[in-house]
């Protein structure tokens, strides 16, 4: 910058330095970090089409919530600090105290606490349909008072997939929106917003940031739902930092040739652990075998790395004996990331309205970016540690 004449060194030192006009073009966005945003004029300051203080986001934020909303087909995309806050964001924004909400019993459990806790603390009463509803099932619970249907498909743990095109057609017809968790997919595998559902919510932290080290969120939404989305983050005061959008976006570059890696690894272990005489179910939506297999195949393009397994009656010590001793599979909360996870299930089942009805234990496997014949035989060593009831 051109600086007066004579100015104190302490001076110089402050305001030497700035940003050039004219930046060096590189393939990825610049991190540029920012609180104050510098105005042209005092006009400026006060005009509201334009972004005048950097929570709302810079350069970096832009790109990433472009590329968001062209991966999900969606007018405008929405950033969060985890997955979680992109669900609690989205669901705040979209309803107040005395409306009633519809969603799914086996959707991820963090949303069943904040439906249950703050949103029933403000009003709001949330009625679980199961999973495997159908758009009739599911409108016979409409109340006077239902405003918004929220969907999770395939569903946490079990991983169910619903009709969503059904049911976001029958919300329509009512004037009812609909919300969906569509982490799983990814943005990549399923397109909601192409399918009628309002909103479509992603934990960034999963598959888009893909390397365990990053929590973000983002809803993806088009017209009045857009609109209440907008307001909302900008009265909230949601956002993120400028390097872990970098990093986001970064992770989106190679988004779809992991997705596919993943996928492909996990089918075929998901085929392998159903040939084991421990497994009693392998809950994989792209086998032919999982019982809503038929929609997933209509409506999706491919799977993800994450499915469950349902084993043969075990006692719980044998189950951790199993998982404790693999050395590939890490036990650990959240997936998407390159590395392989096992977690078993049974203290989360509890939550739901209606009992899962499982043969025996159940254990959530990411499949991650190893080998898969490495996989295989890590897993094939913890079923040989596992003693039957």
């Amino acid at each position: 910058m051109t600086q007066t004449p004579n100015l104190h060194e302490t001076t110089r030192t402050l305001h030497g330095g700035a940003c050039a006009e004219t930046l060096l073009r590189t393939p990825g966005p610049p991190v540029q970090r920012g609180s104050t945003v510098l105005m042209p004029s005092a006009k400026a300051l006060y005009d509201t089409s334009r972004t005048t203080y950097g929570r709302s986001g810079l350069a970096t934020h832009v790109a990433l919530r472009e590329a968001l909303a062209d991966l999900e087909h969606g007018e405008a995309a929405f950033l969060y600090p985890s997955g979680l806050s992109a669900i609690t964001g989205v669901l705040q924004a979209l309803v107040g105290a005395g409306d009633h909400i519809l969603v799914s019993d086996a959707a991820y459990n963090p949303t069943r606490r904040f439906l249950d806790g703050t949103m029933a603390r403000f009003g709001v009463r949330t009625t679980y349909y199961a999973a495997t509803a159908s758009a009739d099932d599911i409108a016979a619970l409409i109340e006077p008072g239902t405003r918004l249907i929220f969907l999770e498909s395939p569903a946490s743990l079990t991983l169910e997939v619903q009709d969503t095109p059904a049911i976001a057609r029958m919300a329509r017809q009512r004037g009812l929106l609909t919300v969906t968790d569509n982490t799983w997919a990814a943005g990549v595998l399923f397109k909601p917003l192409d399918h009628g559902v309002d909103v479509s919510i992603q934990a960034l932290t999963k598959y888009v940031c893909g390397h365990s080290d990053v929590f973000m969120g983002a809803a993806v939404a088009s017209g009045r739902a857009a609109e209440l989305l907008a307001r909302s983050t900008y009265e909230m005061g949601w956002t993120v930092s400028a390097d872990d959008a970098y990093l986001a976006l970064r992770g989106m570059r190679t988004l779809h040739t992991r997705l596919a890696q993943h996928g492909a690894s996990a089918l075929r272990v998901a085929e392998w652990l159903e040939t084991q005489p421990e497994v009693a179910a392998v809950l994989c939506p792209a086998l032919p075998s999982f019982p809503t297999h038929d929609l997933w195949r209509r409506d999706f393009q491919g799977c993800c790395g994450l499915f469950s397994i349902v084993l043969k009656p075990a006692a719980a010590d044998a189950v951790a004996a199993m998982v404790e001793g693999l050395e590939l599979f890490g036990l650990g909360y959240s997936w998407g990331g390159y590395e392989s996870l096992a977690l078993p299930c049974d203290p989360q089942l509890a939550a739901r309205t209606a009992a899962a009805p499982l043969a025996g234990p159940l254990i959530r496997l990411h499949i991650g970016l190893e080998a898969p014949e490495d996989l295989m035989a890590d897993l094939r060593r913890g079923l040989d540690r596992l003693t039957l009831a």
